[in-house]
């Protein structure tokens, strides 16, 4: 069973992420948030093995890996709909919702019914605060290339800002070209791809181009 990956980005649009280990193998990981690509990560993994299959979701902390798999415990409630409930929702509001009762939380989440939040109610209400037991601290992530101990001057800082501002410019135009060649308009392009470019951290305008165009 694999319980956790580390390697380099070589893929990741939010919804699923490719990651290519030290062995020379990239595994595809459903994973919720914008990986930078190039850079290394390390994630938590939750290895779901079925009949005819076999998916690995991944999560920043050891307390979502937990929560994540004492949903799926649950009759009714399959890795993606707890999967679904854990990205969306986050584990202090789970815990809130099933100790409190409120089915009205739980089923914001895609997939999650009335009758599945009853169950997880009926089956986690006293086992869903142990979670709170395990680590909430992230693995984080870093550059391939940062290895170098050079000391760091304030006018470093902003030339780093001042390239930062400017690639993030071009990924916009460039996306705002795209997705206006493919029939949207610039104004309802512009507000969508700005908040995305704000929230992640985007690398190339292929990764905001495949947001921007979910939600349009």
């Amino acid at each position: 069973m694999i319980g956790h990956l580390q390697g380099e980005v070589l893929f990741s649009d939010g919804v699923e992420s490719v990651i290519l280990t030290n062995s020379g193998i990239g595994y595809q990981v459903y994973f919720h948030q914008v990986l930078p690509e190039g850079n290394v990560t390390s994630i938590f993994i939750s290895h779901v093995i079925r009949e005819a299959s076999e998916e690995l979701y991944g999560f920043r902390t050891i307390r979502e890996k937990k929560m994540f798999e004492l949903l799926t415990s649950v009759k009714g409630v399959g890795p993606k709909s707890a999967f679904s409930l854990a990205s969306n929702i986050g584990v202090d509001q789970i815990i809130n919702a099933i100790t409190m009762d409120d089915k009205k939380t739980l089923t914001k989440a895609p997939g999650i019914g009335a009758k599945a939040a009853a169950q997880m109610i009926l089956d986690l209400q006293n086992k869903v605060s142990k979670i709170k037991m395990y680590s909430n601290k992230t693995l984080g992530a870093q550059p391939i290339a940062a290895t170098s101990t050079v000391s760091i001057q304030p006018e470093m800082f902003t030339q780093e800002t001042e390239v930062e501002s400017t690639s993030d410019h071009l990924i916009l135009n460039d996306t705002i070209l795209a997705c206006k060649e493919l029939g949207f308009k610039e104004e309802k392009v512009i507000p969508i791809a700005q908040k995305i470019l704000g929230s992640n951290e985007i690398t190339k305008p292929e990764q905001l181009i495949h947001l921007v165009l979910r939600e349009v």
